[in-house]
């Protein structure tokens, strides 16, 4: 049984019954709905969501996530770019969250259609700020990405190094280091991952996971509590009680991160806004 301090609200309200009808409208997905998210109807209700572009079907098959998973996706849709940046617009947002899923079946892996659908929200309004989530991009992938120039590039290492086995065979904690120290060598864009606790990590472990972040200049960190969102995926091991989140967020920020969201209930795009203008000294 989950503890008190995880149980929220079902979606509900007008504000979220217009935003699942433009995302439905405008043939979109998010992250919200195929992952699960708990945090859907404290977002959704504010007017705000992390949209996934490239389909709603990932080449890879990580025992933590609930998106649906096949050897290839569908087709991307041309439209996407223009309808993301057209609900980003409708939705008077001033900062947008895009993630996606892998897309290893394509040539270039998806980025060149992720690097339109930023570029189309930029065109749209140079006000709005635009965060990415994006696979384990590096080389020409990584450099449309960083054309497209948006204002944080997320990218996950999900868990400490001993428990790297839960990912996708084709992912690990090394390639996800080489692609966040790559955003930072080719640019001065904001850089940001993520570990979900719970899992059975150790304090020592978490720490260790940190220092590496850090030595490939990561600058903002979310931590958060591992919730099973589904029968098939990983059992939760542990779950942390709020106090050690807080007790987490001060040694990482003595460790140097610009930023840090850590509670139970905080996601990558969690709060994403408040952890960019912390980062970047803008104003809200």
């Amino acid at each position: 049984m989950k503890p008190q301090w995880l149980k929220v609200p079902l979606p509900g309200g007008k504000r979220w019954q217009s935003m699942s009808a433009l995302v439905s409208r405008r043939g979109l997905h998010t992250v919200c709905d195929e992952a699960r998210c708990p945090n859907k109807a404290e977002c959704w209700g504010c007017g705000t969501a992390t949209f996934m572009v490239l389909g709603d079907i990932c080449t890879r098959g990580c025992s933590f996530c609930a998106v649906s998973t096949a050897k290839a996706g569908t087709v991307p849709n041309p439209q996407e770019p223009e309808e993301l940046a057209a609900a980003v617009m409708e939705l008077g947002l001033g900062y947008a969250v895009i993630t996606s899923v892998d897309r290893d079946d394509l040539a270039d892996r998806g980025a060149g259609h992720f690097a339109a659908c930023v570029k189309a929200i930029k065109k749209r309004s140079r006000d709005v700020s635009v965060e990415v989530l994006i696979p384990d991009y590096r080389g020409h992938e990584l450099d449309m990405i960083l054309e497209s120039k948006p204002d944080v590039i997320a990218h996950n290492v999900e868990t400490v190094r001993s428990l790297q086995g839960i990912r996708d065979q084709r992912a690990s904690f090394d390639l996800s280091l080489l692609t966040l120290k790559e955003i930072k060598a080719k640019s001065s864009i904001i850089s940001k991952s993520s570990l979900m606790l719970g899992l059975g990590e150790t304090e020592e472990e978490l720490f260790s996971a940190m220092d590496e972040l850090r030595d490939v200049g990561c600058d903002i960190l979310v931590m958060g509590q591992y919730l099973r969102p589904g029968s098939r995926q990983l059992p939760v091991v542990e779950y942390i009680e709020p106090a050690r989140f807080e007790r987490y967020a001060i040694a990482a920020k003595v460790k140097g991160f610009l930023s840090v969201v850590s509670s139970p209930l905080a996601r990558t795009s969690y709060h994403a806004k408040e952890g960019w203008v912390a980062a970047s000294g803008h104003t809200a």
